[in-house]
Formats: structure tokens, C-alpha cells, sequence
């Protein structure tokens, strides 16, 4: 075929062929198990909402998506695992504003968000808890400042790893308080929360949907929940503004994402799967009980809302001169 009018009849055929192959991928989605990569440790948000995810998945979806832990390096090394894996839907990953957070804040990485992974959906987001272990002699938050600015070097923080929100949490305290406290970056958030338990540090910034039951046995002191308001699940706690730094605000949020070039018929089956979950009342139930509420957009929101965390923490980390 041949002559001026071959090249617009050419691209209607490959048109044509397209579209149906598309439709086809994306009705034959899933062909068999789903991995998806949880770039921390076992126990934490991350992990749990990943599992709870990944059954309601299954249950929709007709195949197995198998939760796999690939903790180290604030999350690098999971969400480079993710980033060299096919791009053909059966590798997600759990992400969190570590994620974002490490665009600034790790220059290790062998990887850029937003250019070699592609939104799927956001799930949901939690206040933190400050918590201090039993043996520590503070019980508002402003006890806790003045013991520290007393003691400066002398109180250590745990935390998730480099870059976590636990870790930022802490970060921006410090500024924010003016105080002298020390970061000490446990491998994953269970290993930190028994840490504070255990009495090894004496305090964390931690997820209220994780650290709550804790609190409850009296295994930690809960001082503050970093959010704008109080916590359903702990409103017998002020907030990080109510106890005096005023404007302090923290939160913890979690998504998926997948290899970029994943093609897009799957992304968006993928996408209305998870906002299908999102709404159902016995999960909105249970995130309600733990603290957490759910997140629905589309892959183009949650793009956009992803930009728009790399560049906030960016000028976070700019800001308090946070280094690795």
C-alpha cells in the first residue's frame, strides 16, 4: 500500500488492532497470582493494609495477591525490586510518603518515582502518635520538651529507617520544639516499637493505627497525636498543636503503585478494584476503629497528589538541612 493516503489508513488499521488488544489485556487481568511488594518490614502499617488489600483483591480479582516483604534502606530496596520487575501488572507496590520523601532525601537510590513507577491508586492515611516508653519521667508533651531541652543528646526518638515518616516526624519536631534529641533508625516500625517498649529508646513517632493497642495495654505513654484535629481512636490525647508547638502537622498515608509502562487497561482495572474496596463498609469500619480514612482517586489524581508530596518534602528537607 502505497501513495499520500496510505500512511492515514495504516495508523486507522494499527488503531484498530490496538484498542481490542487493550480491552483484552485488561479483561483477561489477572492470568495468575499478583505479587505485591511491601519495601518494609512485617507488622507495620504498610504491611497490614497491604494484606488486607491484597485479600480483597483476590477475592475480586479471581487470583492470589501475595504480600512479599523487601525491607532495607527507608524502603529503597523494595522499591527498587519493584522498579526492575516486567511492567505487566503482576509486581505493585506498597508505597508510603517514604517513598516521596526519598525523591530529596536518598540519593542512593537507583530510581525516580514519578518516571519509573506509575500511580495506581492512594489507599488510605493515619495520624502519628508521639509515645514515650514507661520509664520515662514525662507525661504531657510539654514535660517531654522541657526534659529534653534540659537534657539535650540525651533522649533518642526510633523510627522505620532514613527518610520514613516516623524518621520526618521526629525531624520536624526537633525543629519545630527546638530541641536536642537523637534519631535512632531501627530496620522496620516493629522492631522500633519494641524498642520503645522494651525501654532500649525512649520515644517514637508513630502510626496510631499500629501504636494505639499498644497505648491501650499500657506498654507506651501516648503525649500527642500529630494531626490537625484529635484522634478518633485516642481523643483523650491533644494534638501537636494543642500541647503548645504550634502548627506542627504529620501524617502517614499508603498507595500503589507499578513498574512504569505498565499498560494502562490494567492500571485502571487495578484502580476502580482498590475505590470498589475503599467503600466497603466493613473496611471503612475497621479503619475507623485503627485511625485511618480512606483515600479514593483516580491514577491521574493520585499523580498529581504524588507530585505534589516529592515536592513538599523536598522543601522540607531543604529547609531543616536533613541529611542521610
Amino acid at each position: 500500500m502505497t501513495g499520500p493516503r496510505s500512511a492515514p489508513m495504516l495508523a486507522a488499521v494499527l488503531l484498530a488492532m490496538t484498542i481490542p488488544g487493550s480491552r483484552a489485556l485488561a479483561g483477561d487481568y489477572p492470568a495468575h497470582p499478583v505479587r505485591i511488594i511491601v519495601p518494609f518490614g512485617a507488622g507495620g502499617p504498610a504491611d497490614v493494609t497491604a494484606r488486607l488489600i491484597g485479600n480483597h483483591l483476590q477475592a475480586s480479582l479471581g487470583q492470589p495477591f501475595i504480600v512479599e516483604n523487601h525491607a532495607g534502606a527507608g524502603g529503597v530496596i523494595g522499591t527498587q525490586e519493584a522498579v526492575k520487575s516486567p511492567p505487566d501488572g503482576y509486581t505493585l507496590l506498597m508505597i508510603s510518603n517514604t517513598q516521596t520523601t526519598n525523591e530529596s532525601f536518598a540519593p542512593q537510590r537507583k530510581y525516580i518515582l514519578m518516571r519509573d513507577l506509575a500511580p495506581i491508586a492512594p489507599i488510605n492515611h493515619a495520624d502519628l502518635v508521639i509515645a514515650v516508653s514507661p520509664q520515662v519521667p514525662a507525661k504531657t508533651l510539654t514535660e517531654l520538651i522541657a526534659l529534653a531541652k534540659a537534657k539535650p543528646g540525651t533522649l533518642n526518638y526510633a523510627s522505620a529507617g532514613q527518610g520514613t515518616p516516623y524518621h520526618m516526624a521526629g525531624e520536624l519536631l526537633r525543629s519545630m520544639a527546638g530541641i536536642d534529641i537523637v534519631h535512632v533508625p531501627y530496620r522496620n516500625s516493629g522492631e522500633a516499637r519494641s524498642g520503645v517498649i522494651g525501654g532500649q529508646t525512649q520515644m517514637m513517632i508513630d502510626a496510631v493505627t499500629t501504636m494505639a493497642p499498644n497505648v491501650a495495654a499500657g506498654q507506651v505513654r501516648a503525649l500527642a497525636t500529630t494531626g490537625k484535629t484529635r484522634s478518633t481512636v485516642l481523643p483523650d490525647v491533644p494534638t501537636v498543636d494543642e500541647a503548645g508547638v504550634s502548627g506542627y502537622e504529620a501524617t502517614i498515608w499508603l498507595g500503589l503503585m507499578a513498574p512504569a509502562g505498565t499498560p494502562k487497561p490494567v492500571i485502571d482495572k487495578l484502580n476502580a478494584a482498590v475505590n470498589d474496596v475503599l467503600k466497603r463498609p466493613d473496611v471503612v469500619r475497621l479503619w475507623a476503629e485503627q485511625g485511618a480514612v480512606p483515600m479514593s482517586m483516580t491514577p491521574e489524581q493520585f499523580d498529581q497528589y504524588l507530585r505534589s508530596d516529592v515536592e513538599k518534602w523536598a522543601n522540607v528537607v531543604n529547609r531543616f538541612g536533613d541529611k542521610p
